[in-house]
């Protein structure tokens, strides 16, 4: 994890006068690109390091510069532990065990009764309720062939369905709106591509390695244009599915319809995703408008009914 890389950069710079790009390289098994983007990551966050060429060249801190363990405030190490803890419910591994330890180990003494409570005010819990019990491994494989620069091969069922064997090189994982996916470029497609977790089976990393290629990240910020798509539609609800339809729109859409049921404009594109959700909320909503929706959904139900009694 970057987060322990950057910590334990950190204490090697106090411990040592100076150390070589290659030397940090080699010990944390990354490229000397990686160690300069690290080195600038903890430049930007206040701690001045000084770089020199040359034959016993390489990076050292300041010498005017004294760091003590108070260079941490106490909601700058509550909010370390808090994110820590975080990930390590989901992605087990030493290295996150090892990044914990070393952050409390810049808590002073008097201060850390103050600090574990602070951090234990906001708990985030990123592990289902339910659900594949496949993904953990799944995250420890991608997480190795991430650091090995490793190819992976899998079988990967698309949104229509179909199944297709892929091999791709890994850059990312990414945690959004509840699911982990992963950035790679898959060679059946020769182009990157953003794989959800529990579409995979059968994942597999591969003896080969791969050299790293220069990418773009993901677009995970689809705001502006689905602002663009979505048009809002009129749902009458009963009370009992409030909760589940607040996920999807703000209380300002909302408008009583007797003493049980609401009045709802709910943001809509017409396509299988948005009709799933309209379905999900089975016999407590009825589309109202614009008819050609609600007739669309009668048309469904009449489809789904017609299954059952056959």
């Amino acid at each position: 994890m970057k987060v322990d890389r950057l910590v334990s950069i950190i204490m090697i710079l106090l411990d040592k006068e100076r150390i070589g790009a290659q030397e940090l390289a080699d010990r944390f098994e990354v490229s000397p690109r990686t160690i300069y983007r690290d080195i600038d990551a903890i430049c930007l966050a206040g701690i001045p390091v000084r770089s020199t060429s040359g034959v016993g060249g390489g990076f050292e801190i300041m010498q005017q510069y004294k760091m003590d363990r108070k260079v941490f405030s106490t909601a700058d190490l509550s909010a370390i532990l808090m994110g820590l803890s975080s990930l390590s419910g989901m992605m087990r591994g030493d290295e996150l065990v090892n990044a914990l330890a070393k952050v409390r180990s810049f808590i002073p003494a008097d201060r850390a009764k103050e600090i574990e409570l602070k951090a234990n005010q906001i708990h985030i819990d990123l592990s289902p309720w339910m659900g594949n019990r496949n993904l953990q491994p799944y995250l420890e494989t991608i997480k190795t062939a991430l650091q090995e620069n490793r190819l992976l091969s899998f079988e990967y069922l698309d949104h229509h369905g179909n199944k297709t064997t892929r091999t791709a090189e890994p850059y990312q994982l990414v945690w959004k709106s509840s699911h982990w996916y992963w950035q790679g470029h898959c060679h059946e497609r020769n182009d990157f591509r953003l794989f959800k977790l529990t579409r995979m089976s059968n994942l597999q990393m591969r003896e080969e390695f791969f050299t790293p290629r220069d990418y773009q990240k993901p677009q995970l910020d689809f705001s502006d244009v689905l602002a663009t798509m979505q048009t809002k539609i009129k749902i009458r609800i009963h009370q009992s599915v409030m909760e589940r339809v607040l996920d999807y729109c703000a209380f300002e859409d909302f408008s009583p319809d007797g003493d049980e049921h609401y009045i709802v404009r709910f943001p809509f594109i017409e396509n299988e995703y948005y009709y799933g959700i309209l379905f999900s909320f089975g016999n407590k909503c009825e589309c109202l408008e614009p008819k050609h929706v609600r007739a669309e959904m009668k048309r469904r139900i009449q489809d789904i009914a017609a299954i059952y009694e056959s």
